[in-house]
């Protein structure tokens, strides 16, 4: 008999899935802590939560004969899915479950702060007819500038379309055909800025997308721009934001989600009219929640009976053995594309992979995922892993090759990346593994190098002439940047230099301005890994 265990509250058509399935146990337990969770879980084979419920390290570490872990909605922040993943369990979500719903908040909320509804309703139940002080507009026939194109975002495109909106998006990941196929016209960020009456946030938040729309996005804007976000908070630097207000270049805003959550009841944007507040309800309807539990419900019960794996976020379908060959070449490829994902972001068009010796031998459709992921997770509004980033990249019209060699010169075992941009725009990087199994970047668009790919890194191109290292090194010096490694490489014909610097904290905005400037410096950026 396999014992599933419920922590959290669960619609009753999960629970009957579940429960109907043959050679299964279901104790439904919701309300869980965590030392009661960890007291119990040895017993179980599956474990269904929700929000609720904290499955930590300390709770994994009794779970001797756990398998798999299923979230019912998208987030698995509270799960620790490391140590998950050590212990061979499976971690599944519904990423897709909450979309609709979320969507439609979306759209709630563009449609009351276009048409003020929550003011003029509060002005009448104080007692008042404030007619003309509520006067609205209509979004038939306004730019609705949609920002990430994923599931969420889709949604809200084809809702606006039907509208009568004009919807142009930035999606960086989204080929210009796919787009026109979603009846979208793709634009660059800065256009988005520009031409947009209304701004709809649906990006995941991220250290690139971390306070996009911030001030120098808003000095960008029409004058009596509409900003809403139901997305994550944090995209929105909440301080610029009333910035735009108090200037009167932000008309209004309406926020579902917010940098701390709750937020400071004295926060200003709270009080302020012009500004729409709800307390993070974009997956809070009936049907989603009964759908996220339907959905987790199936993945759990075709799992344990049948082994497959559907909308995890840590399995890669490989044997032990396998995995003990293949998995430090797996973490190189996620990091390579996590590298090149942090350079000058291409709409990408194509992405090739290339396993060399020892990195083939499994296969090189691992790498490949891996690769993958690393590249495509950096922007996207659902967990991309090894599972689901084939179908991610082919949703968006990316077209993916994998090549697989016996050797490559120079080196045993080598795994290589490069991606193509849609306006001739490319970006390669290769990397290997140290013999202590740590990877190690190769090359960068041609440079060679041999830099440890791990942390903060420091990445700068410049003219090859004496003295802009030693510039490059003072300037950190003096800002308090402790480098630990620092790797130059180098490309004869064109007399450029290239340099990894790894460095112990990260490198401010403002330092990377001040580095630019050096002479002969060309670019320099940070890259987290």
């Amino acid at each position: 008999m396999t014992r599933v265990l419920v922590s959290d509250s669960l619609s009753e058509a999960g629970l009957r899935i579940l429960q109907s399935a043959e050679g299964m146990e279901v104790d439904y337990r919701p309300g869980l802590g965590e030392a009661q969770l960890a007291e119990v879980i040895g017993d179980y084979e599956a474990l269904v939560i929700r929000s609720g419920s904290k499955v930590t390290a300390r709770v994994l570490e009794g779970a001797s004969k756990l398998r798999v872990i299923g979230r019912a909605g998208i987030g698995v922040d509270n799960v620790d899915v490391a140590a998950a993943s050590k212990r061979g369990i499976v971690v599944m979500n519904t990423p897709t479950g909450n979309a609709v719903t979320t969507a439609e908040h979306a759209l709630s909320l563009m449609l009351s702060l276009a048409r003020k509804i929550p003011q003029a309703t509060a002005s009448m139940r104080a007692g008042k007819w404030e007619k003309s002080k509520f006067q609205g507009h209509e979004v038939a026939g306004k730019t609705l500038g949609v920002l990430g194109l994923g599931n969420i975002g889709r949604i809200v495109a084809d809702r606006a379309n039907g509208l009568k909106m004009r919807v142009i998006a930035f999606d960086p990941f989204l080929s210009p055909d796919r787009a026109r196929a979603l009846g979208v016209e793709k634009v660059e960020l800065d256009d988005l800025w520009k031409r947009s009456d209304i701004i709809t946030c649906h990006t995941p938040l991220t250290p690139e997308t971390r306070g996009i729309v911030g001030d120098a996005a808003i000095a960008q804007m029409k004058k009596g721009v509409l900003i809403v976000n139901a997305a994550r908070g944090g995209i929105v630097d909440e301080q610029a934001l009333l910035r735009g207000l108090q200037s009167g270049k932000v008309a209004g805003a309406a926020l579902d989600v917010f940098e701390k959550e709750p937020p400071d009841p004295a926060s200003p944007l709270l009080s302020r009219d012009d500004v729409i507040v709800t307390p993070h309800l974009g997956a809070s309807t009936d049907e989603a929640q009964e759908r996220v539990a339907l959905e987790i419900a199936e993945q759990i019960v075709a799992y344990l009976t049948t082994g497959a794996i559907v909308n995890a976020v840590n399995a890669i379908g490989l044997t032990p053995d396998q995995l003990e060959t293949v998995g430090p070449y797996l973490r190189l490829a996620r990091r390579l594309g996590h590298f090149l994902a942090q350079l000058d972001p291409l709409a990408v068009e194509e992405i090739e992979v290339v396993a060399t010796g020892e990195a083939g031998e499994v296969g090189v459709g691992p790498i490949t995922r891996e690769a993958l992921a690393g590249y495509l997770g950096c922007f996207m509004d659902l967990p991309v892993n090894a599972v689901n980033a084939p179908l991610v990249a082919a949703d968006r019209g990316v077209r993916v090759s994998e090549v697989r060699r016996e050797r490559s010169r120079g080196y045993a075992s080598l795994v290589s990346m490069t991606v193509r941009g849609a306006s001739g725009g490319l970006h390669s990087a290769s990397g290997t593994l140290a013999s202590s199994g740590e990877p190690r970047l190769a090359t960068v668009d041609g440079f060679e190098l041999d830099a440890w790919m791990s942390g903060r890194m420091l990445v700068m191109w410049n003219e090859d002439r004496p003295g802009v290292i030693g510039a490059v090194g003072t300037l950190l010096g003096a800002r308090s940047i402790n480098v630990s490694r620092m790797q130059v490489g180098l490309e004869p014909t064109r007399r450029q230099a290239m340099s990894v610097w790894n460095v112990d904290s990260p490198v401010p905005a403002e330092v990377l301005e001040e580095l630019r400037k050096l002479p002969h410096v060309s670019a320099a950026l940070s890259v987290a890994l």
